[in-house]
């Protein structure tokens, strides 16, 4: 594709999602129908502004759901402490849930507009943002095009470029180009993700490492930690932590070989979609295994053969009941799930062989002995089996997932030095204005 065709191209998109804009209503309402929107806020995604901008300078940081949007906690926490006010966007309820746990008020959140011109400049004209930071691999061409027009500086931070999505890129390098064009760095997770921006075009490009391990472990509510350990007591647990779909009825499959030759044994299954508990709780229960539900408060029994954690926000919770984790998204479907949090967690890394998406942390993990990748389901068995015979071996692996974690730190600060030439200018006119007002 030539030059001049990708902008052709890249102007007919915007055309389309100008004519499309009408149509967006049944979209989102049935989106929110299901859960995936927060029905009193739709109007956020039409770039209808929820509150009054603050005066002074105003940074926009966006992250697309609950990992981007914890990665990017400890950013916004550094930002904020400059004095330099931020709106935080994500796209999903679950994530918005994760920066009012996290934030607070310190922020101002609101759900992310449509990539169409009428959201994304109705957005823009309302909080006229002096800078964009962009989390992980959100590629949205109009809200580029958008602040590149208004010469709004963008970052993306955290960048991660998956195989599927550099595959795709490739065959549109002028598109890429006309796109990665706009923004004034990328800051990337790992070498691999970094040449791949820089062959898309992207410049200038730093490779950090993953904002992820540079978070604090995943919070826990203490009291309700002792209630479910009290209930637990010595049983011998693992847990399948961010599964999909597949994955759980493999767990289940899992717990029923394993129980005899481990009695009392409690398998924790978490769903990366807590909404599907309903199907899966009908699903493990016709397999004869007794489930209990962790959003029903229901308590753990004797006899209790599954947690079922369909629950948000309470991953911290889970991991801290087990020394075995199964990290979902790499059996039954690919790119695989972040297992930094159950490393950070001394737990026992384990995990099918389709991880992209999360390559370097998977391949710091195997180096240093913290994770296993195992085939199949059969092979998973083995795997929980073995581990929880053999402690030595046990914890050998959770002391080098922790220690794994703890050499990977430093991209958080590598990350600001990069921000620090964009956001010094707003720190001084923030004090500015604050004197002013004084």
């Amino acid at each position: 594709m030539s030059e001049r065709a990708a902008r052709t191209l890249l102007t007919l998109y915007r055309y389309a999602g100008a004519a499309a804009y009408p149509l967006m209503g049944p979209y989102v309402a049935w989106r929110a129908s299901k859960g995936k929107e927060d029905k009193g806020r739709t109007r956020e995604r039409y770039g209808i502004a929820g509150q009054e901008r603050p005066d002074g300078p105003l940074i926009w940081v966006h992250a697309a759901s609950v990992g981007e949007t914890i990665a990017v906690v400890p950013l916004v926490q550094t930002i904020l402490g400059y004095g330099v006010n931020v709106i935080l966007t994500t796209g999903t309820v679950t994530s918005a849930k994760v920066v009012t746990e996290r934030l607070g008020d310190s922020v101002i959140h609101q759900y992310v507009p449509l990539d169409i011109k009428p959201a994304v400049s109705r957005f823009l004209n309302h909080w006229v943002p002096d800078l964009a930071i962009i989390a992980e691999s959100e590629i949205w061409p109009m809200t580029i095009l958008e602040l590149g027009a208004r010469n709004v500086p963008q970052v993306l931070v955290n960048g991660r470029m998956s195989d599927r999505s550099f595959a795709s890129w490739k065959k549109r390098t002028s598109l890429a180009e006309a796109l990665f064009e706009n923004l004034a760095h990328v800051v990337a997770q790992s070498e691999i993700d970094g040449e791949r921006f820089r062959t898309l075009g992207a410049r200038p490009v730093t490779v950090s490492g993953n904002l992820k391990v540079d978070t604090p472990p995943p919070p826990v509510d203490e009291k309700a930690l002792q209630v479910l350990k009290r209930q637990i007591g010595n049983r011998p647990t693992w847990a399948a932590v961010s599964t999909h779909e597949g994955e759980e009825k493999m767990a289940a499959e899992i717990h029923a070989a394993l129980r005899k030759r481990h009695p009392g044994l409690l398998s924790i299954v978490v769903p990366r979609h807590p909404a599907r508990a309903e199907e899966l709780a009908e699903q493990i229960g016709s397999m004869g295994l007794k489930l209990v539900r962790r959003s029903l408060g229901q308590p753990i029994a004797a006899d209790t053969d599954i947690l079922l954690g369909d629950t948000i926000g309470e991953m911290g919770l889970y991991l801290r009941l087990t020394e075995i984790a199964f990290v979902g998204r790499s059996l039954s479907s690919t790119g695989g799930q972040n297992p930094l949090e159950p490393a950070m967690l001394d737990t026992a890394v384990l995990a099918g062989r389709n991880v992209q998406n999360f390559r370097e942390a998977y391949k710091r993990l195997l180096d240093r002995g913290g994770a296993k990748l195992v085939r199949d389901r059969n092979m998973l068995a083995g795997a929980v089996n073995y581990l929880l015979v053999n402690e030595e071996a046990r914890r050998t692996m959770m002391t080098a997932a922790a220690a794994t974690v703890q050499d990977m730190r430093g991209a958080l600060s590598a990350t600001m030095k990069v921000l620090e030439p964009f956001i010094q200018p707003l720190v001084v006119q923030a004090r500015l204005s604050r004197a002013g007002k004084g």
